[in-house]
């Protein structure tokens, strides 16, 4: 790590060196807690086939556990942003992720869908806090014209999880059982809890901060709003017409994401034909793309501002229309016979749906106050969740009768009517600065 030679003063007794470009590092510590969340949160889709088995689940009890899972992480995303918005990043992500971790390893001694439903329940309220935090590392740390690049960058830890879930999980169960993958994966969460304790402060307070990069960080001299009450900072957020214009754009896209880490495995096995080693060797690949992704929708947003002249605030929402027009690919999808070629097209809609996602995050970093900012990415959660709770309970109760292809029609087209949402609240009808 280099740093740079000024020194800083911390108390009487020592000095620190200020770290350079301390604002990436705090980012990178961030996006390996939301990397090891989704580690924990994808290892029951890898090994779902199994656990159907193991438990004797039905694919219409799989759909109620999955649904567990979503229905807490809905329910729960703007409680977590406004926790982290009044107690700050450090503690309430920090306690969130001790919850998720434990009630990981106790996923090992889930003796019945039931039970594993409740389990997932659990886990999915403390890591319903990953989505509202991500907005609040990058609102604290960055400028506002470093703020979609970092969104970019951000992302990337939702689809590395889901990345390295497959063979992380693959090698604990041929190892240890089910069982061993789950006390694996819950450990992980325990020591990146530990990392984030000892890692991770606030610019107000990071004693590693230099005077040069706190300046930076804070040039846009935003004005913080107070401090609310939940339900009075629901109520304020909800009246807000821009907030819809993200809000409907997030409910139609997250049914991909949910498919992606829910349904993929048991997709390529149904009806594709693949068994667990197949799976694993190629269930990661839409994670990859979607990491690919996630980095490129920040700076195709410098691209459109760049060659097009737009402004901030359109170029992020020219990003997120063609990620919505890739998306088309989970379509096209349900007409090829290869099975590698349509592990190829989901990857597209996996790159898509992350250019998406992230630019819908930098949207809310741009468009809201920086006291609101988990609360409100919370309630965007919340609202994609939703979305992804109702379609896992129709794919629950049709998959084994009608298949999927079907519903990868439709996942192909809902980013395009988002799109429109986005056009019509949030794209701004003037040209581009004279300051950008």
């Amino acid at each position: 790590m280099s740093v740079e030679s000024t020194t800083k003063p911390i108390g009487a007794a020592r000095t620190l060196r200020a770290v350079k470009n301390l604002r990436w590092w705090m980012l990178g510590l961030f996006l390996l807690g939301v990397t090891v969340n989704y580690v924990t949160r994808n290892s029951l889709g890898i090994l779902a086939p199994e656990l159907k088995t193991s438990l004797n689940m039905s694919t219409e009890h799989y759909s109620w556990v999955v649904a567990a899972f979503q229905l807490a992480y809905t329910l729960f995303q703007p409680l977590c942003g406004w926790l982290i918005d009044v107690i700050g990043l450090k503690m309430g992500f920090l306690i969130c992720a001790l919850v998720w971790s434990v009630t990981c390893l106790l996923h090992a001694g889930a003796g019945s869908w039931l039970h594993l439903a409740l389990l997932r329940f659990v886990m999915g309220a403390s890591e319903a806090a990953a989505t509202p935090a991500n907005a609040k590392a990058i609102g604290d740390w960055f400028p506002k014209k470093e703020r979609p690049v970092a969104a970019g960058w951000a992302g990337v830890g939702f689809s590395v999880g889901a990345m390295l879930a497959p063979p992380i999980i693959y090698v604990a169960h041929i190892t240890f059982g089910w069982q061993g993958a789950f006390l694996l994966t819950g450990g992980l969460g325990l020591l990146w809890v530990g990392l984030w304790w000892w890692g991770y402060q606030s610019p107000e307070k990071h004693a590693r901060l230099s005077d040069e990069e706190r300046a930076w960080i804070t040039q846009d001299n935003e004005a913080v709003g107070e401090k609310l009450p939940f339900f009075q900072a629901l109520k304020t957020i909800g009246k807000e017409k821009k907030f819809y214009g993200i809000a409907i754009p997030a409910f139609l896209a997250e049914p991909a994401w949910a498919v992606l880490s829910f349904w993929v495995p048991l997709y390529l096995a149904n009806e594709r034909g693949m068994d667990l080693k197949q799976i694993v060797m190629f269930a990661w690949l839409p994670f990859l793309a979607a990491d690919l992704g996630s980095v490129a929708s920040g700076y195709l947003t410098k691209i459109y501002v760049k060659w097009f002249g737009l402004t901030r605030v359109n170029s992020i929402v020219a990003s997120s229309i063609t990620g919505a027009v890739l998306m088309i690919s989970l379509a096209l999808m349900t007409l090829v016979k290869d099975p590698y070629l349509a592990i190829a097209l989901i990857s597209i809609g996996g790159f898509g749906h992350q250019v998406i996602s992230c630019m819908l995050s930098a949207l809310v970093v741009e468009r809201f106050d920086r006291r609101q900012m988990a609360t409100v990415n919370g309630m965007r959660g919340s609202c994609a969740w939703i979305a992804s709770f109702i379609f896992s309970l129709i794919i629950g109760v049709t998959a084994d009768t009608i298949g999927f292809n079907p519903l990868f029609v439709a996942m192909g087209f809902f980013d395009l009517v988002g799109a429109i949402f986005l056009v019509m609240f949030i794209a701004e009808r003037r040209q581009r600065s004279v300051e950008q």
